[in-house]
């Protein structure tokens, strides 16, 4: 039963993937762009993340894949923030109509 939740997370997230990357090419600018690819490896990766540590049990593998998970969703929000304020400071501006 676990290994059946464990693989339909894990293709949830490789939904989650798709669509997002979808909309990744949809939007012109890059703020738009950004945060549309933070969201795609916060949630796809989220989802993976449990597929996995479900479909393995919870045993030491889990927890190190905890541990991965726990630093990328601490890193991720991070890097996306200080990605967007260094085009901020050196000066990209959104055009008006993009």
């Amino acid at each position: 039963m676990n290994e059946i939740i464990g693989l339909v997370l894990m293709a949830v997230s490789l939904i989650f993937i798709l669509i997002g990357s979808i909309g990744l090419f949809r939007f012109k600018n890059f703020y738009s762009r950004i945060l549309i690819a933070s969201l795609i490896d916060t949630a796809g990766f989220i989802c993976m993340m449990f597929g996995v540590m479900v479909y393995k049990g919870f045993s030491y593998f889990s927890l190190k894949v905890f541990l991965i998970l726990f630093a990328v969703l601490l890193l991720n929000p991070v890097s996306t923030h200080f990605i967007t304020k260094s085009a901020h400071y050196s000066g990209y501006h959104v055009k008006k109509g993009d």
